[in-house]
């Protein structure tokens, strides 16, 4: 591996703490790719880089691969920023359009929609996130991730939050994304990492600063704090090996028009 590793990570409101500690902490040098979370999955399987945040979904299905560090984005109660929005209950839901941005919320939905819903919805696509709310029809639903939540969330009556439904079902936490590097990566690589990672944690508010998430009207350090949980413990390890072996599988169709 190159003395600077290339590493994949999302860009998100949620990564910037780990984005701050990479570029800041001091002792860790690399190169950053910042992307769409099914875009690290498709530059890491590439060869495009040596480490990436990647979607929980897609690590089972990684060869010559580790999970490295002590951190993820997760969540002990509601996320906020992974939810289905509808017009419709939803127990009346027939179609629902799948942020194509993320994998691991995707099967999250289907593993929620058969184990907690009881609903059988039509799966497709979604392309475009202008006019959500005014071309829906009765029955429709929309699953959106990341900052777009909180851009489209008081457009429709019902909104569920995935992290917490899932914690009402399963009764354990869940964890979204978590850090990888092939194997054979040398330790003193990772080892740096995971400190570059846990200085950017402890600055999370000075990420915020830095990003000018300050600026925007929802409280960012809230959000930060109380609904991301970056910590992979036992008990994540443990969500996401029941999340793995439930062997759901979303497969959306083009959006119909």
């Amino acid at each position: 591996m190159a003395v600077n590793p290339k590493i994949t990570a999302v860009s998100y409101l949620n990564t910037i703490p780990f984005i701050y500690g990479i570029r800041h902490e001091g002792n860790f040098s690399a190169e950053l790719q910042l992307c769409p979370p099914a875009d690290c999955a498709a530059n890491f399987i590439a060869g495009n880089a040596d480490i990436a945040l990647l979607p929980a979904a897609v690590v089972p299905q990684l060869k010559a691969t580790q999970i490295v560090t002590d951190y993820c984005i997760g969540a002990t109660s509601s996320v906020r920023t992974v939810e289905l929005m509808s017009d419709s209950p939803v127990s009346e839901i027939k179609r629902v359009f799948l942020d194509a941005h993320s994998r691991t919320s995707v099967q999250l939905t289907g593993y929620l929609a058969k184990n907690l819903w009881k609903i059988d919805p039509e799966w497709y696509s979604l392309d475009s996130y202008d006019n959500l709310a005014r071309d829906a029809r009765p029955g429709d639903a929309f699953l959106l991730i990341g900052d777009k939540v909180f851009d489209h969330e008081s457009e429709f009556r019902f909104s569920y939050d995935l992290a917490e439904a899932w914690q009402g079902l399963t009764k354990l936490p869940f964890c979204f994304a978590l850090w990888v590097a092939r194997k054979g990566t040398p330790y003193a690589v990772t080892d740096a990492l995971e400190q570059a990672l846990t200085f950017g944690v402890e600055h999370i508010y000075e990420a915020i600063v830095e990003n000018g998430f300050d600026k925007k009207p929802y409280n960012a350090y809230e959000y930060l704090t109380r609904n991301i949980d970056y910590l992979f413990d036992e008990q994540k390890h443990k969500a996401l090996q029941k999340f793995w072996n439930s062997g759901i599988k979303v497969e959306p169709r083009a959006n119909p028009g």
